[in-house]
């Protein structure tokens, strides 16, 4: 049933990830067109529009992570009076993992009319050039930055069976490739995509301990790394089993006791799970 109410609309519109030979007539066409342009960087958009040789004569407005909440009912306010809003991202789809989940969740429930112009993914062309199975992803986004909350992100990730997707910044990209290395495995297969699009476009597949060894000098540029899922009838690792010893500590065990309890009942390494509990924290 069509629940929308009269009024403008809002639409979501992906941006090059990096060649401008990307943007898309229908994207050059709305931003010429808009009324309004809630843009992740200003800035970045107006670029943008020099690169492509037009102009944006609608009202800018800056919509990132740090205001969308604050911005949302001035943004609705101006699609209930019938205004066209354009929202965009610094490159690729908004909304995926960049603002606009929170003001299309509004935009919903209050029965106004949404729409996209589809695009550019860095998520999907890492994909399809990885070499790895593709028929079943899950896009994980950025891991938590915290060595302890990382562990245990991976930790409910060490069933999953489906390839993995990851975005993360240049300079951290060891430390994940360690971290995945530790979680999943010396053989797990990957690969490294960086600077999609770009001239300098690459792409390193192997082992996630042939990308670590990679990973070790300067990385640069923008990077998503892509994970086969674990195989079938894998053995369990003494880190799927971090979260019941934190668990068992968090209600008053010793570590070295809960580590020893977990240790016996899922038949694992004493010695790999207190390692890498320690690891963690």
């Amino acid at each position: 049933m069509d629940t929308t109410v009269p009024g403008g609309r809002i639409v979501l519109a992906a941006t090059p990830i990096g060649n401008l030979g990307d943007a898309s007539p229908r994207l050059v066409e709305i931003m010429q067109s808009a009324d309004v342009v809630a843009a992740e960087d200003t800035r970045r958009l107006i670029h943008l529009a020099q690169g492509l040789g037009i102009r944006v004569p609608g009202r800018l407005i800056s919509y990132h992570e740090h205001n969308e909440d604050h911005r949302i009912k001035e943004l609705l306010e101006q699609v209930n009076g019938g205004a066209t809003l354009l929202v965009v991202s610094d490159a690729g789809m908004p909304v995926v993992s960049d603002p606009g989940f929170k003001l299309v969740a509004a935009a919903v429930a209050a029965g106004v009319e949404v729409t996209a112009i589809p695009g550019p993914s860095a998520v999907l062309t890492a994909l399809a050039l990885s070499g790895l199975p593709s028929d079943r992803f899950t896009f994980e986004g950025f891991l938590p930055r915290k060595t302890g909350d990382r562990a245990t992100r991976l930790g409910d990730l060490q069933d999953e069976r489906r390839t993995m997707i990851f975005f993360e910044a240049p300079h951290r990209v060891e430390a994940m490739l360690r971290a995945l290395r530790d979680a999943f495995g010396d053989d797990r297969r990957a690969a490294v995509a960086r600077e999609l699009t770009k001239m300098h476009e690459q792409v390193i597949r192997g082992s996630l301990l042939e990308l670590l060894a990679w990973a070790e000098g300067e990385v640069r540029g923008e990077i998503v790394v892509v994970v086969e899922g674990a195989a079938e009838g894998e053995a369990p690792r003494a880190t799927d089993h971090m979260a019941s010893v934190q668990a068992l500590v968090a209600d008053g065990m010793r570590l070295k006791d809960a580590v020893a309890a977990v240790a016996e009942s899922e038949r694992v390494s004493k010695r790999e799970l207190y390692a890498a509990v320690l690891a963690a924290r």
